[in-house]
């Protein structure tokens, strides 16, 4: 396997169709504040153990990362439990802490709009952790063909996570290689035993209820797992989602297909989905968890519970009546 080499956090901002990448102007301003008061890759003079910090773009990034460091580096993330990835606004304070981080983990498959912008000017190493998943692609709307960001919905595909986190922490603290491959092993033990009993539990839903309606297009790799058809009514978060024609289109297949059960994501609003849900009979199978982890009190503070609840939710609504 070739040597894992980072990359150059100064990239080409990224850009979706039908969207600008908006930068505040105060973030802005803090770039440059930033750059003139901290030296470059300002190491982990912020947090106070001496331990290299590593900074994740979300928090699901950041609580696999924490699996594979363990207690030798120190994991952040740059968003908080909630917050919805795709258009995400860094503030002042986000690029101060990365300015002081000694390597920053981002998705990559397009997911960060506003990563490129976020780290212009800092020389900051970075690792894009998707790097080397089989790539699904969107297959409708305006972003047909391109591939679809949410690969860590497949336990299986964020075992390529670990693998590529091991190479770049064992590059940032080599006398610590082999506790990160250790730890990477582990993790990935605990993976396998998530995919199988996320794929046993899907396979009691019944042929004719295997449809997985959903506000965002987020769940194509775990569809592909659990042997579902994936419907959305939009393919990616945007601003401006949830037209006449993409609820309707969402209507007519639940209706044609009687699907007994649909969901959102916990990081956007269902006020879409209760219009299917109005028009079609069918019931609010509940939330699902995608961009964020949870708080610590919640259904999914990991990304391991955010698997187990989202098989559940998906398992208890298709299967609620089956053979009655």
């Amino acid at each position: 396997m070739p040597k894992f080499m980072f990359r150059c956090a100064k990239v080409a901002a990224r850009t979706r169709p039908g969207r600008t990448v908006r930068l505040r102007a105060a973030a802005v301003a803090a770039v440059v504040l930033s750059l003139v008061l901290t030296a470059c890759g300002g190491g982990a003079s912020g947090n106070g153990d001496g331990k290299p910090v590593v900074l994740a773009t979300f928090t699901v990034l950041a609580d696999v990362a924490r699996n594979v460091a363990g207690d030798k580096l120190t994991v952040e993330s740059i968003t908080k439990a909630g917050a919805e990835i795709h258009g995400y606004e860094p503030t002042p304070g986000d690029i101060r802490k990365a300015s002081k981080a000694d390597l920053i983990l981002d998705n990559g498959l397009n997911l960060e709009a506003w990563f490129g912008q976020f780290v212009e000017g800092l020389d900051v190493p970075h690792a894009v952790v998707s790097e080397g998943v089989e790539v699904m692609s969107i297959s409708e709307d305006s972003y047909q063909g391109k591939p679809n960001p949410h690969a860590w919905m497949s336990p299986v595909n964020v075992q390529t996570y670990v693998d590529n986190m091991v190479r770049a922490f064992s590059e940032l603290d080599p006398d610590n290689a082999a506790a990160f491959a250790a730890n990477g092993d582990a993790y990935k033990a605990e993976l396998q035993a998530v995919q199988d009993q996320m794929t046993a539990s899907l396979a009691g839903v019944p042929e004719n209820q295997r449809a997985l309606v959903t506000c965002e297009g987020a769940f194509s790799y775990l569809a592909r797992d659990a042997g579902l058809k994936e419907v959305y009514i939009w393919a990616v978060n945007a601003e401006q989602q949830a037209t006449p024609q993409q609820i309707t289109r969402a209507i007519e297949y639940v209706k044609a297909n009687q699907v007994p059960a649909v969901f959102c994501e916990s990081t956007v609003s269902d006020a879409p989905m209760q219009q299917v849900v109005e028009a079609t009979g069918a019931r609010f199978g509940g939330t699902l968890y995608v961009d964020s982890l949870s708080e610590a009190d919640g259904p999914v503070p990991t990304y391991l519970d955010l698997i187990r609840h989202d098989a559940e939710v998906i398992t208890k609504a298709l299967t609620a009546g089956a053979g009655s």
